[in-house]
């Protein structure tokens, strides 16, 4: 298992408050740069798309603002990971046509300088303790009012609403594996207020135990859990 560090440059040492919006718009340039084909797959608008990738960033000396992030430096680093080996492969190439290229934001621009590959050790215990790299959101959607509940992890129900989450991708996924034994625990966690595409929302970070089937827990390594997470959100590390 592996996942991508990318590296960016800055031409001024901020980033837009909405920084995933821009990650977002970032990431589809990409897919397109490399293949329709491969665009259309991940974002055709005519359809519901689940997404097996995630990604978390680091951003060194961040400073937020009501408008922008300022950084004690001009760059900074994404971290990508894809639980579909081909279409990881796919971005790798992606992303390397996209090297060197100012990439505009308002105001600013930033250039993607360096694609390197880490390598992810595979998960062989039912049992981790995971750090949340970026903020986990969890949901329940009503269909019949088109309501959302978010949960945080202090919420009552926070678990089986991940749980429920987790069970709706890996359906849709077509992964023949179930979240049976799927548990998780809060070893030091904290609510936060995310803003995502316009709208502000809880969500949660901090240090958990989460315990599951190895093949679970892998997958879920690569691919983030709970919901928005190729908007970049649910991505961790294994620490113990």
């Amino acid at each position: 298992m592996y996942q991508y560090k990318l590296t960016f440059i800055l031409e001024k040492n901020w980033l837009p408050r909405e920084i995933d919006r821009l990650l977002v718009s970032f990431l589809k340039a990409s897919a397109q740069s490399y293949s329709q084909d491969f665009f259309m797959r991940l974002y055709d608008k005519s359809r519901s798309v689940i997404k097996s990738f995630t990604y978390s960033y680091f951003l060194p000396g961040a400073e937020f603002g009501k408008e922008r992030i300022i950084l004690s430096q001009n760059e900074f680093s994404l971290f990508f990971s894809d639980a579909d080996q081909q279409e990881l492969l796919y971005f790798f190439n992606a992303f390397q046509l996209m090297k060197y290229k100012k990439y505009p934001m308002d105001g600013n621009s930033m250039q993607l300088v360096s694609v390197y590959m880490q390598k992810l050790n595979e998960i062989r215990e039912n049992e981790i303790v995971i750090k949340m790299q970026s903020p986990l959101i969890v949901r329940n959607h009503n269909s019949e009012n088109n309501q959302d509940i978010y949960y945080t992890y202090d919420s009552e129900g926070f678990q089986q609403a991940l749980k429920e989450n987790i069970e709706i991708f890996l359906s849709r996924m077509g992964f023949m594996f179930t979240t049976d034994h799927f548990s998780i625990q809060t070893i030091k966690g904290k609510k936060v207020v995310v803003p995502v595409f316009g709208r502000n929302t809880d969500a949660s970070i901090g240090i958990f135990k989460l315990t599951g089937s190895c093949q679970l827990l892998n997958t879920l390594y690569q691919t983030g859990m709970g919901v928005r997470r190729s908007e970049g959100h649910g991505k961790f590390e294994v620490i113990g």
